[in-house]
């Protein structure tokens, strides 16, 4: 996806990158952040290497003795692997290193634990080795700095929804369907909440991985050749997590396929069936929260790659009670939202302005997130 520059007097560059919990590649945006705004001018998906995907989906969700060699070694990787996505990306722009201010790097989730007595999260993709192979100031480790004031860390993005979607006097709602889905709750008074409402993509994928070898159910197929369980699905809807109040977030150390084992025990089920019940999980779980926490919503904005599922998008057009929309309508690339963020975080870091919003996480104040790694000047050697 590209939009030229065009004739505009000034350009802040700023360049996004992410790997969400679904974890199949790298999310690259260049963003023009002049103004405080966000256009994206550049973007595409750089797919993981197979082993480094495998590996960062099995320490993400626990599937392995931890070595902590094996660690570090899959932090500089990841690195690399962002380095080497952003030249890319530049590369295919015509747009100089130089010519960009910042990257914002989220890094690739591989533990986030809220409410442990010593909560933390994190992300991997050493910033260092991103700074050095670039040449560019990367800003990354959004997410402590709001968990070390308190909150969850999670979900960072309603800060943009809310500039970019909100509209006064009208309720919405901005769906995220990647790995994990999370909501943003816009009021239309200038109110911003939101919060994770549960498995996306990721057990959809992982189920589907293991009885198919494919990476996702493309168009939903498998889905749509099962039948919802209906005990297997009271089940899951059953796990504390779905009825919790928000502020709260998720990921794939809860929601994984051990957790869907458990409720599977004793239970003769088709593959397809389990697929179509862990797609109502999704709708359902996404339904249940909107109708609780924003019943006035008047439409859903719908990003990420659950949005390419047809069968999941029919299915959430039938539970939710207000129009479903594509960002697109609104001008702004669904599968890239996530990118924009990080690069228009990376902006609010270097111009000092806030980047959590503590309605959303919980946290006790606004905070100015990420920290900035600078590339190494080279040093000079006296006598």
């Amino acid at each position: 996806m590209s939009t030229a520059l065009g004739t505009r007097a000034s350009h802040e560059l700023y360049l996004g990158l992410i790997s969400g919990t679904s974890a199949d590649g790298i999310d690259a945006a260049l963003v023009d952040c002049a103004g405080g705004g966000a256009r994206l001018l550049h973007a595409a998906t750089f797919p993981y290497a197979t082993d480094l995907r495998r590996n960062a989906l099995a320490l993400a969700q626990d599937e392995t003795t931890f070595d902590l060699d094996a660690y570090g070694r899959l932090d500089v990787r990841l690195g690399e692997a962002f380095a080497d996505a952003a030249l890319e990306l530049l590369q295919a722009a015509g747009v100089a290193p130089d010519a960009v201010r910042a990257i914002g790097s989220h890094g690739q989730t591989v533990r986030h634990r809220p409410h442990e007595p010593h909560p933390f999260t994190l992300q991997l993709g050493d910033a260092s080795v991103i700074a050095e192979r670039t040449g560019i100031p990367t800003v990354a480790d959004f997410r402590r700095a709001d968990m070390a004031a308190g909150g969850q860390g999670a979900p960072l993005l309603p800060i943009l929804h809310a500039a970019l979607l909100a509209r006064p006097g009208e309720p919405r709602a901005v769906l995220n369907l990647g790995g994990i889905a999370n909501l943003t709750l816009l009021d239309g008074a200038g109110g911003v909440r939101g919060f994770d409402t549960g498995p996306a993509n990721a057990l959809l994928d992982a189920w589907c991985a293991r009885h198919t070898g494919a990476a996702h159910d493309a168009g939903g197929a498998l889905a749509a050749a099962g039948h919802v369980d209906a005990a297997l699905l009271s089940a899951l809807l059953a796990d504390p997590y779905f009825a919790a109040p928000p502020p709260k977030s998720t990921g794939r150390e809860h929601f994984h396929l051990r957790w869907l084992d458990v409720h599977l025990a004793g239970r003769q089920l088709a593959v397809a069936d389990v697929q179509a019940t862990l797609l109502a999980l999704t709708v359902h779980s996404i339904a249940n929260a909107l109708a609780t926490h924003a019943p006035g919503t008047r439409v859903l904005f719908v990003c990420g790659g659950g949005l390419h599922n047809p069968v999941l998008m029919r299915a959430l057009e039938q539970a939710v009670s207000c129009p479903l929309a594509s960002t697109a309508l609104a001008g702004i690339d669904p599968d890239f939202i996530e990118a924009m963020a990080f690069a228009w975080l990376a902006h609010a870091r270097l111009s000092g302005r806030a980047g959590n919003v503590p309605s959303v996480t919980g946290a006790r104040s606004a905070r100015v997130l990420g920290a900035v790694y600078a590339p190494a000047p080279t040093a000079s050697h006296s006598a």
